[in-house]
């Protein structure tokens, strides 16, 4: 492990990412601290600053500077008198801001005053973790006369970056773990500085080190305790040159001090080739241990297919196909029309809410019972997609259900403060329902009105009181499951959510009480939030569903969907073929 952070270090400590929790740590501090993100070769030309800038635009050049991280931010320091720039900490924070205003303060021959006032949006912490933040930020930054040139002689510890630098200079990529059962991918995203031949390194160097805190626990990392990587990254043939660019696949040799089943060895291959397949690196990947390959059965290399099984992107959706709930019962859509579907669910006529289980065949459904009594007033039932269903419970409020990647089992938030997990043993049919521990989401509110799981089932999306967290899915050690680190994921949406769904493991569309734009996607880590087209939708847009290839929304008076291939300047909503001019609810599986 030392061998190969050493190896990282000697590309350019500096590459770091910065964070407000480590302001202590010196510049030196371990790359278990810091770690290593970006490199650059010694001896990297850096373009010197541009001659005669007055001061107030010399500082935003600096700023801009600030998103090139390589060997302790080289770039910005040379906007920096050499005194200051032996004592700047650019490891201290980096903060992300919408943009940067400078005010001059005083001003003189030889010295010039500026207080710079900032809007945050984000800060990015040890190893790319992009934490939305907001709140405004002033510092002061002096500037003195250099040989005739201005230069930042007293300035603030850590880094700022304009939103817009920010993502035009750094690439979000996803690192890949085990979900606790083996049986797919969880991505945890990453941001990184560099160019594509530094991409491999990088991300395998982040995966040794392990998933982000807050994921640890709820995941499995086959790249952890032990493993190190042999010499450099080549290649598949050994050549060394431009490794992760173009064709040519990579080779990686690890040393692994523990010895590994063929199961294990196969979610380490699914780990790398994933984390490397969905950044654009291409294989084939041969992996390998002190020389030998990791599988016999693979001596040429690991591609995708071989990993199929845990693929990340996999959906049931295509299969099981777009269902609707009408007139409180649920239908089968298709081009030419709606079918009811064969079991209890098709024939209900109350249904508040319906879900899909991954496979399409179990049905959970929220009935409104309209029994007097409030405590009765909609029940939740589990049942097949063609026979009957078992009663769950009754309650006054009941969200739609969210299925786990097992088929079997249910979530759902029950009068806005409780949450149950509901398992059906799939041979008797029986169902158990347990409390899920909430314990964690009371800071953040007290109406649960939307509840869906990722489709890895580590995550969980939410709205509550009107605003959108995320939690991480934790089996406790007493068998008991709850929701851990809840954190809000679209601080900026300015509005109202009203529905939301997963789009992909690492997206969410949020539908929200807002007419101008009333559909937005966001990325799990808050870096993104980016607006849907409005085209025909007519506000409210009361309920949402997604997929990676379509957004199906539900508005005021039909039900649109939004195809993902199509140009950007083609996407439209258009009505669902089956059931254009009806009211209905669009429903995917999950």
């Amino acid at each position: 492990m030392q061998r190969y952070r050493r190896g990282l270090l000697a590309l350019g400590l500096s590459a770091v990412l910065l964070t407000g929790a480590c302001a202590s740590l010196p510049a030196s501090s371990s790359p278990q601290a810091i770690g290593t993100l970006a490199t650059a070769a010694p001896g990297t030309p850096v373009s010197p600053p541009a001659s005669g800038r007055e001061p107030d635009l010399l500082l935003r050049d600096f700023v801009k500077a600030n998103t090139e991280p390589a060997n302790r931010h080289l770039a910005a320091r040379q906007y920096l008198t050499p005194e200051m720039s032996a004592k700047w900490d650019d490891a201290a924070t980096a903060i992300i801001v919408d943009k940067v205003d400078t005010l001059s303060e005083s001003r003189t021959d030889q010295e010039a005053v500026y207080t710079i006032r900032v809007n945050k949006v984000g800060r990015l912490e040890p190893g790319g973790i992009y934490v939305p933040e907001d709140g405004s930020y002033e510092a002061k930054m002096t500037l003195t006369l250099v040989e005739g040139e201005w230069r930042i002689s007293d300035l603030p510890s850590g880094v700022i970056m304009e939103r817009a630098a920010f993502l035009g200079a750094y690439q979000r990529k996803s690192l890949f773990f085990p979900d606790p059962s083996g049986q797919t991918m969880v991505p945890d995203l990453r941001w990184i500085s560099g160019s594509q031949d530094q991409v491999t390194a990088q991300l395998v160097g982040l995966l040794i080190e392990g998933p982000k805190e807050a994921l640890a626990s709820a995941v499995r990392n086959e790249l952890g305790t032990g493993v190190s990587v042999i010499g450099p990254i080549t290649k598949a043939d050994g050549r060394s040159g431009q490794v992760g660019v173009g064709l040519g696949g990579v080779r990686i040799d690890f040393r692994i001090d523990q010895s590994m089943d063929p199961e294990t060895r196969g979610l380490f291959a699914a780990q790398i080739i994933w984390t490397l397949a969905s950044a654009d690196v291409a294989g084939p990947y041969v992996l390998l241990v002190d020389g030998a390959p990791l599988d016999a059965a693979h001596p040429e290399g690991w591609t995708t297919a071989d990993v199929a099984s845990t693929n990340p992107l996999a959906t049931t959706g295509a299969t099981v196909g777009l269902h609707a709930l009408r007139d409180g019962s649920l239908v089968s859509v298709g081009e030419q029309g709606v079918t009811p579907v064969p079991g209890f669910a098709g024939t209900a006529g109350n249904l508040a809410s319906v879900a899909l289980s991954r496979d399409g065949k179990a049905v959970a459904a929220v009935a409104d019972t309209a029994n007097p009594d409030p405590a009765k007033r909609f029940s939740l039932s589990l049942g097949t997609y063609a026979e009957g269903a078992v009663p769950v419970l009754d309650a006054p409020v009941i969200t739609r259900p969210t299925w786990e990647i097992d088929n079997n089992t249910i979530w759902a938030a029950v009068n806005g403060n409780t949450v149950v997990r509901a398992v059906r043993e799939p041979t008797s049919g029986r169902v158990s329902v347990m409390n899920v521990d909430v314990g964690a989401l009371i800071p953040m509110g007290s109406n649960i009105t939307e509840l869906r799981l990722s489709r890895d089932g580590v995550r969980a999306a939410m709205i509550i009181d009107g605003k959108v967290y995320l939690a991480i899915v934790v089996r406790l050690p007493s068998g008991v499951f709850a929701l851990t680190n809840p954190r809000a994921v679209a601080p900026g949406l300015g509005s109202t959510a009203l529905s939301l769904d997963w789009s992909n493991s690492d997206t969410i569309v949020i539908a929200r009480n807002n007419s101008d734009v009333p559909v937005v996607q966001v990325a799990i880590d808050g870096s993104r939030m980016d607006s849907l087209p409005r085209g025909n939708l007519t506000a409210p847009v009361v309920s949402v569903d997604a997929s990676p290839t379509t957004e199906y929304v539900a508005d005021a008076r039909a039900v649109f969907q939004l195809n993902n291939n199509d140009p950007a300047g083609d996407r439209l909503w258009r009505e669902v073929p089956g059931l254009t001019g009806q009211k209905a609810i669009p429903i995917l599986p999950g």
